[in-house]
């Protein structure tokens, strides 16, 4: 998806200046639309590529490097010229790469072959189903050096991170000098802003960009931070208190050199060393030797402090230790005297006991005798340790003042040297300067024009590619133009033949010259009906690429036009498919319903598409032929997201591999009823066709998920109709859409409840609605119910002409069986008059049978289904519903009770036992 910030030159006098905008390319149209900000719902205006050249201009290397943004032109057949700015020159390169690929790949499809006038060329991975199969995507072939050409001169450019779906989650990069408002798209602004806050439209409008959890990565929460920092405190002071525990273990610093005398040494030795590295004075050396000697003494000072600590440690325990055992021997010898004297008829073992204890005492007391030996021998090695110290203290300040005074001499010598140095080197310093000087300068000036070598290669290559495609571009138009003029010129030669004969007719109808039998009107009109039924075809390739195809042998949706029996039939429906043709091509509504369609797609490109009052009066006028694939799609998953959830991934796939493998009491009946379907489409009619296997698999695995349905006729035209637009598994379930969820249980069981109860309520409605119209039926005593329980059977297939009833399906799958009513009363009231002029019950009957055929306005029809009828509570729907369905149960119930008698009967009387009931007779 090719989307991104960039920033848009807009504005007028001080407020003129670069804002940033999120630009979204779409591809239906070849638009670049740029929004506010990436969640914005309407877009604040578009740029047609389709027919916008580009162009940049190269900087000079210097401006180029204090500048990182890089701007380039989208310039417009009506003279606009659009300023946009990316971040840097690589964002640039690939904008301008990918808009040229898009507008050479939507303008090659231009050229694709042939297509219907009334839909748009849009590329076929819009459409999915059966009806898509039929759009061609192939590209014409194009000139194969221009070809050659485009890849010679092309720059392959990566993008970085602020070009992308991921950009989204970046900072825009707003110019600081910049209002990021716009005054001129002030109403959108608020729009945006409005829908933003609007209650319970926060859930259903999250950007396809960002994510919950990203969003608490990004901004933690003020506890949090503060927590964060609390702990950073705390460590800090341990690692301090640790630092000053182990300093304070040794007793004195090393570093007593004064702050003064120090930093000028450094210094000092550090400039000699940069003027003069390869030379060594002996005051150098010396002080380097004092140093090493100062650095050694403290390490042996400090392994003999740590070996003292040790030391220290081990005294103490050994304390410890005799002050433990002597408590030992006292306790021992006052125990020994008392029971000496206490105890003098002792057991023999006893006393061995006692004497083993005083051994035990002796021991212990010879061993604290040598330890107490060890204390003193310890205490004394301690002492000379102390002294030893002390000497090393003694020497270490000696050594301290020696290395202060040569800094002193050294930092004197150093002077000395520096003096002398300047004195030299201001000499040879100024010869050497100006050659370095204009040496840079000549290589800074050989880089600059090297850089500008190089983006003036870039921005050639850029130019003579777009020169290249326009030229392309140009000569594809002029053809089209030739083309059109070419069919332009056919049909008006076609028309002045036609008015010619048309004025011979009249003229001999005014005044007839001869008698009936040799009458020239009677060729003319056979003549023109062989011209009007003859095939569109011609022996000459080129001549029929020029003529005219008004009207083709299938519809866009596979349906045909003209039936090949019935010479008359023939005549009629050739006449209703011209005045279909002539109908679209004279309705400049459709034109404005497509440009709101795409209006409102192009809203919903950076948020999630939901139910409102804007797509509902959308899709009532019309889902164009482009979008109805993708909007099917949506409205399906809309009313069956909680089946969905609730099954396993795979589950179409495993209920027909079921059906398929196991025994199904649906199938026989289902394999008899695909070439019934509908024969009058290209993707029906014959066992080879692609639709007849899309078919058999959606009913075979409804069959096994409804066993209760199993199949019912009438099942098949539904899912046809929804393969034309929808893979196998979305027809499936917009299968499970309409019998699990639009219509009432038994809608298409074996009794047919449900439609039973509908066409009850459909009669209600009629006396309410047309009053008149019902009085005349009831009347004549005409059932026009029929004629209307097909029509809510299979939602109008077959009954009305492939515009209207995808316009009804359109409405049916977004807001359910309440449209069926809607249009079934439309389709009377629309021919109420010519109705109310029919006298008898056959007329009116005969009439019934095919007057849906006749109507072809669409748009007048849909105006009387949601406008002339309301109001239409789908409430009073329901309520009837359950009052005439216990009618229509208690009636069945009566029904089925004569059925017994029926057959009790015929078993006991012997005439009627050769009598067999319509379910016998069937089976």
């Amino acid at each position: 998806k090719l989307c991104g910030y960039l920033q848009k030159l807009s504005g007028k006098g001080p407020l003129r200046g670069f804002r940033s905008r999120w630009f979204v390319f779409d591809p239906r149209r070849c638009y670049l639309y740029y929004f506010k900000g990436p969640q914005e719902a309407l877009p604040l205006g578009y740029l047609d590529i389709a027919s916008a050249c580009f162009s940049y201009h190269q900087p000079e290397a210097g401006a180029a490097a204090g500048d990182e943004a890089a701007a380039f032109e989208v310039h417009n057949p009506n003279g606009a010229v659009a300023v946009l700015k990316a971040a840097t020159r690589q964002d640039m390169t690939y904008w301008l790469q990918e808009l040229q690929q898009k507008r050479w790949e939507y303008c090659n499809n231009l050229d694709a072959a042939k297509r219907d006038s009334r839909t748009s060329p849009t590329p076929s991975d819009f459409s999915k189903g059966l009806v898509a199969k039929d759009n061609p995507g192939s590209i014409l072939s194009q000139n194969a050096s221009a070809e050659r050409a485009r890849n010679i001169l092309a720059v392959e450019t990566s993008p970085t991170d602020l070009v992308g779906e991921q950009a989204a989650s970046q900072p825009a990069p707003v110019q600081p000098s910049a209002i990021n408002f716009s005054l001129k798209q002030w109403s959108t602004e608020i729009k945006n802003s409005m829908s933003s806050l609007r209650k319970g439209n926060n859930e259903n409008r999250k950007s396809i960009f960002y994510t919950t959890e990203e969003w608490e990565l990004l901004d933690p929460t003020p506890k949090d931070l503060e927590d964060s920092m609390a702990l950073e405190e705390k460590r800090k002071h341990l690692a301090e208190g640790s630092k000053g525990l182990t300093s304070s273990a040794f007793p004195f610093e090393f570093g007593r050199i004064p702050h003064k005398t120090r930093r000028p040494l450094k210094d000092m030795i550090g400039s000699s060393k940069s003027r003069n590295s390869s030379d060594s004075s002996p005051t150098e050396w010396c002080a380097g030797n004092g140093n090493k000697l100062v650095s050694e003494l403290q390490l042996k000072y400090q392994s003999q402090q740590e070996e003292l600590e040790k030391l220290k440690k081990d005294l103490l325990s050994q304390k410890e230790l005799v002050r433990l055992l002597q408590q030992t021997v006292r306790s021992s010898q006052y125990d020994k005297y008392f029971t000496s004297r206490l105890c003098e008829g002792i057991p023999k073992d006893k006393l061995e006991l006692l004497h083993q204890k005083d051994d035990q005492i002796l021991g212990l007391n010879n061993q604290l005798e040598k330890l107490n030996l060890e204390k003193d021998s310890l205490q004394q090695e301690v002492k000379n340790l102390k002294c030893k110290v002390g000497e090393l203290n003694d020497r270490l300040g000696m050594l301290m003042e020696t290395i202060q005074a040569k800094d002193e001499v050294i930092m004197k010598l150093s002077r000395q040297l520096s003096d002398c140095e300047d004195v030299t080197s201001s000499q040879s310093g100024a010869v050497n300067s100006s050659m370095a000087t204009c040496t840079n300068k000549e290589l800074q000036e050989l880089d600059r024009l090297k850089d500008n070598l190089q983006g003036y290669k870039t921005q050639n290559k850029f130019l003579n590619k777009e020169i290249l495609e326009l030229a392309a571009l140009r000569r594809n138009a002029e053809a089209r133009e030739r083309e059109w003029q070419a069919k332009y010129t056919s049909l008006e030669a076609k028309l002045c033949q036609i008015e010619s004969k048309y004025l011979i007719l009249l003229q001999e109808m005014k005044t007839p010259v001869c008698s009936e039998e040799q009458s020239p009107a009677r060729e003319v009109i056979t003549q023109l009906l062989e011209d009007a039924l003859k095939a569109e075809t011609s022996e000459q390739p080129e001549q029929a690429f020029f003529k005219p195809h008004l009207v083709s042998e299938y519809d866009i949706y596979g349906f045909q036009t003209v039936p090949e029996d019935d010479e008359e039939e023939k005549l009629v429906a050739k006449s209703r498919a011209l005045d279909l043709k002539s109908l679209s091509l004279s309705d400049n509504r459709e034109i404005s319903a497509g440009v709101k369609w795409e209006n409102y797609l192009a809203s919903t490109m950076n948020r999630e598409m939901i139910r409102c009052v804007e797509l509902k009066n959308l899709i009532r006028s019309g889902i164009p032929h482009e979008h109805r694939s993708k909007m099917w799609k949506w409205c399906v998953n809309l009313h069956v997201k909680k089946f969905k959830d609730s099954t396993v991934p795979g589950y179409f796939q495993t209920l027909l591999q079921n059906a398929l493998e196991k025994q199904n009491p649906a199938s026989k009946q289902i394999e008899l009823d695909l070439l019934r379907t509908l024969p009058n489409n290209k993707h029906y009619s014959s066992p080879t066709s692609e639709g007849i296997q899309k078919l058999r698999n959606v009913l075979l695995a409804f069959s096994w998920r409804n066993p209760d349905i199993g199949y019912c006729q009438g099942l098949n035209r539904l899912v046809a109709i929804a393969l034309l637009y929808l893979e196998q598994e979305d027809a499936f379930w917009c299968l499970v859409t309409i019998v699990e969820v639009f219509m009432p249980r038994d809608y298409y069981t074996k009794t047919l409840l449900g439609s039973q109860v509908d066409q009850r309520v459909f009669k209600d409605l009629m006396s309410e609605k047309l009053p008149r119209l019902h009085a005349h039926f009831e009347q004549y005593k005409v059932d026009y119910t029929l004629i209307t329980f097909n029509w809510f059977l299979v939602v109008f297939v077959d009954s009305v002409v492939s515009d209207i009833l995808f316009k009804i399906w359109d409405s049916f799958l977004y807001e359910g069986p309440k449209v069926i009513f809607r249009f079934a009363l439309a389709l009377f009231k629309y021919k109420e008059e010519d109705i109310l002029k029919l006298q008898d019950s056959m007329s009116i009957f005969k009439y019934l049978r095919y007057f849906t055929r006749t109507i072809l306005d669409a748009r007048k029809l849909t105006a009387i289904a949601f406008g002339d009828l309301n109001p239409f509570p789908l409430r009073q729907i329901r309520n009837r519903r359950t009052y005439h369905l216990e009618k229509v149960r208690l009636e069945l119930t009566e029904l089925e009770a004569i059925r017994e008698d029926f057959l009790r009967e015929r078993e006991t009387c012997v005439e009627k036992r050769d009598l067999i009931s319509d379910d016998e007779e069937d089976s």
